[in-house]
């Protein structure tokens, strides 16, 4: 890890904590009996995808969705369920991406999202410290934005060419190893995070190795 410069974070799984089961049993409650087929911790199905590729709007979204629901659903009921995906933004995740950015790392976020989540839950939760997403990343690369998702090798493409990154001094933290394999296709150096190998404790490993 000493030649790295760049950190790049996946917010789902990595920021933020997930629970792909507690959506799907929430959009069932409202009458959307295929959500299991629809939803996937890594990759999703029907307009969920359409949405998270930018392939439909968030109103278009609920316009798709709407019919498959029980009579009188609105579009705040899908909009809850489908953010009970969403469970917590730990405050110390925040604190260890505002220690990497003050030793001395560009920090950038890579993720799989959509409009929904990303306009209501994620940008709430990233203002518990009285600051916006902006404020804790130098770029974000967003799958709805940009038109394609990962383990696509276009979105990598599309985050280093934009930032000018050396993909031999970028560390991508992703909890999917799909991702991770395909991001290392490219050069990129990666770290696969799961409960033992938290972004919390990557923080503290580069940290230290700025230090030496």
């Amino acid at each position: 890890m000493k030649n790295i410069q760049n950190i790049v974070l996946d917010l789902g799984g990595v920021v933020i904590d997930l629970c792909r089961d507690r959506s799907v049993a929430r959009l069932k409650e409202i009458g959307l009996s295929e959500a299991g087929e629809m939803l996937d911790l890594y990759r999703q199905r029907g307009p969920f995808l359409a949405l998270e590729t930018g392939a439909c709007t968030a109103s278009e979204f609920f316009d798709q969705v709407r019919p498959l629901c029980r009579p009188g659903t609105s579009d705040t009921d899908i909009q809850n369920a489908f953010n009970a995906f969403l469970v917590d933004l730990p405050t110390e995740r925040l604190k260890a991406i505002r220690a990497l950015r003050s030793a001395g790392y560009r920090v950038l976020a890579l993720s799989n999202t959509n409009p929904v989540m990303y306009h209501s839950w994620i940008d709430r939760h990233f203002r518990a410290e009285g600051l916006a997403i902006n404020d804790y990343f130098d770029g974000i690369v967003a799958s709805f934005q940009e038109g394609c998702c990962k383990p696509d090798k276009r979105i990598f493409e599309i985050l280093l060419r934009r930032y000018d990154l050396c993909p031999e001094e970028t560390l991508f933290l992703d909890d999917g190893q799909a991702n991770c394999e395909a991001a290392a296709r490219l050069g990129i150096k990666t770290w696969h995070v799961t409960p033992e190998a938290s972004l919390v404790k990557a923080a503290e490993e580069l940290i230290q190795n700025r230090q030496k």
